[in-house]
This record gives structure tokens, C-alpha cells and sequence, in this order.
């Protein structure tokens, strides 16, 4: 039977987060579509819990050897019936419009590929709304995720993300590297498909639920946006040198703070903390979350930062993806 929409989304030990993702499918307003969930080796497998929803969604449960993420998403993409692939990350929960906007925005532009914002539901935690908002705001990541409608600063993201069966068809799917899913989004632009953020198409993403997963996840963007400069030279912004520069001059500006004994080395650090704190107290109206906000952002800073000068002055997921991909 065919749909319009085909769900894929990869698994690895999170059967939980499945089961609050498959629900907010269930409420959706548009219905037309089917749901792929390809467990990618868990030992925590979800197949119980998918079966839970077979009676309210159209979902098919895959099981296969552990490969990572690309692969995982390929092999669900290959088994897809509808006319338009969908992408989730497992952690996010949808609003109950979603498809319904997706499906009105394809109809009206006639567009080829979207992306879709990620925000905080009430019911997260402090530190994972502390997380979204070292995320989304522009004092750290400069807004680029989602936060322009320029398609030339705009790529979509893996955990919300769509393409059209031609696109499949003509671009391929994802390499097995870091930064995998923007790689993907360049070879859809340069191919020359309609690409467009659907601002209404966001999703509650549930990130990591604790500071060191996130820094070690920021790390590895860090390193993979310097392996997408080599591969897509032009792909590089101004922007993604920021969290860099950060790092560098945070530590310049505590040398001479400690060389001329002089506080006033520190006040640019503490204007940042104070425009971080009050950015995410009026976001969030929480002052617990303001404070998180604070550790946040110099987690997402310094781990993205330090990720990109490993990457290059060391080259070393340069180096490993050169061996995946020919070898």
C-alpha cells in the first residue's frame, strides 16, 4: 500500500525515547504515512514497544547488525514505500500539526527537501533546556541552526529533515562520516533540488540529558566541520570559526589577566555570561535554566572549538573517512 510519507528513524539502545516518539505519531493530524524503525545492534532492543503501536500506526520494526547512524538511516531509506522520506533523530517528540504543515509547505512550493527548527517541550528537564538553548541562540551558534530562511546558510538536519524519492533517487543517501547529514544536504543543493526550512515544522528535541554527552557530541561537530571544508570547500562560514576564536581568546584573555594581575581582562567573559543569562531567563523564564544556560554554552563553545582545532592541526577524521570511503 502506498503513503506519502515514510518515517525512517534509527535506534541504538533508547527504547524510551521510541515509545514518546511513536505516541506524538499517533496524534498527528495528518495520518498518511508509514513508520520504519531500524534498530541498529541495540541490546536494549524496542520491538516490544513498537508492537505496542501496531494497532495505531502503519510500523514496520527492523533489526540488523550495528553499522552507525548512516548506514542504519540508508538501509531504512531502501526499504521505503512512500513518495517522501522523512528523518528523525530518536529523541524528539513531534507537535500533532507536524505533518500536516510539511504536507501543505511541499504542496504550495513545490519543494524538494526541508528542515524543520528543534525546540523545548514544558516537560524537559533544566539541563536539557539549558542544552537547546546553547543550541539555538544566536550568542552561540550564531542562529544558523534554523534561524535563517537563506538557502545558502540553511542545511537541513538529520533529526528533522525530509527529501522526496527523486532526491533518493538522484543524490544517494548518507556517507558513513561525521557531519553526515550535512554532507547529504550540500549534495542535494548542488544538484540543484528546491531546499526550504519549514519554520512550523519543528520538533521537541530532547538532546543529551547530561553535560558530558553533550560535550563530547559538540566535539565531534567541531571535528566534522573541518572535514566538510575539505570536502565541500565553500561550505565553510565565517560563523563556524567562532566557538574557535572563543576558545582561544577566553584563554588569552585569563593569561593576561593573570600576567598584569588586571581584572578588566575578565569583564568581556563575564559580558557574555550576562547576555547569555538574560537571553535564556527571558526565553525561558526560569532562572534555574538561566543559570545552566551559563555552564551550557561554554560546554557547547569549548567542545565544538576544541573539536575544530583537533581536527585541524590533527586531520584524524579526515584520515578515517578517507579509508571508509575507499576502501
Amino acid at each position: 500500500m502506498s503513503v506519502f510519507f515514510s518515517i525512517v528513524v534509527p535506534v541504538y539502545n533508547r527504547p524510551d525515547e521510541i515509545k514518546e516518539l511513536l505516541q506524538s505519531l499517533t496524534n498527528q493530524t495528518y495520518k498518511d504515512f508509514e513508520v520504519l524503525i531500524v534498530e541498529d545492534g541495540s541490546s536494549l532492543k524496542c520491538d516490544a514497544i513498537c508492537d505496542e503501536f501496531k494497532e495505531k500506526l502503519d510500523i514496520k520494526y527492523f533489526f540488523k547488525p550495528n553499522s552507525g547512524r548512516s548506514e542504519t538511516r540508508n538501509y531504512g531509506l531502501e526499504r521505503a514505500n512512500g513518495e517522501f522520506f522523512v528523518i528523525f533523530d530518536s529523541d524528539v517528540i513531534l507537535p500533532p500539526h507536524y505533518f500536516e504543515t510539511v504536507k501543505k509547505n511541499i504542496e504550495k512550493d513545490a519543494i524538494e527537501c526541508y528542515g524543520g527548527p528543534d525546540s523545548a517541550d514544558d516537560s524537559f528537564n533544566a539541563v536539557q533546556k539549558a542544552i537547546n538553548y546553547s543550541m539555538t541562540s544566536i550568542f552561540t551558534t550564531g542562529g544558523i541552526r534554523g534561524g535563517t530562511k537563506k538557502v545558502d546558510k540553511f542545511s537541513p538536519r538529520s533529526f528533522n529533515m525530509g527529501f522526496s524519492k527523486e532526491v533518493f533517487k538522484t543524490v544517494g543517501g548518507y556517507k558513513n562520516i561525521i557531519g553526515e547529514d550535512i554532507d547529504l544536504s550540500i549534495r542535494i543543493k548542488n544538484a540543484g533540488f528546491k531546499i526550504k526550512l519549514i519554520r512550523d515544522a519543528y520538533v521537541f528535541h530532547k538532546r543529551r540529558v547530561s553535560f558530558k554527552k553533550f560535550f563530547k557530541q559538540v566535539y565531534t561537530f567541531g571535528k566534522a566541520r573541518v572535514l566538510l571544508s575539505k570536502m565541500h570547500p565553500k561550505s565553510l562560514k565565517i560563523v563556524h570559526l567562532f566557538p574557535a576564536c572563543f576558545v582561544l581568546g577566553t584563554f588569552l584573555l585569563l593569561i593576561l589577566a593573570i600576567i598584569f594581575n588586571s581584572f578588566y581582562f575578565v569583564l568581556p567573559l563575564l559580558l557574555f555570561v550576562l547576555v547569555v543569562f538574560v537571553e535564556s531567563l527571558i526565553k525561558n523564564k526560569n532562572f534555574k535554566v538561566a543559570g545552566l544556560s551559563i555552564l551550557a554554552s561554554f560546554y557547547q563553545l569549548f567542545g565544538y572549538g576544541l573539536g575544530f582545532l583537533d581536527e585541524m592541526f590533527t586531520g584524524s577524521a579526515s584520515k578515517k573517512t578517507q579509508e571508509n570511503l575507499y576502501k
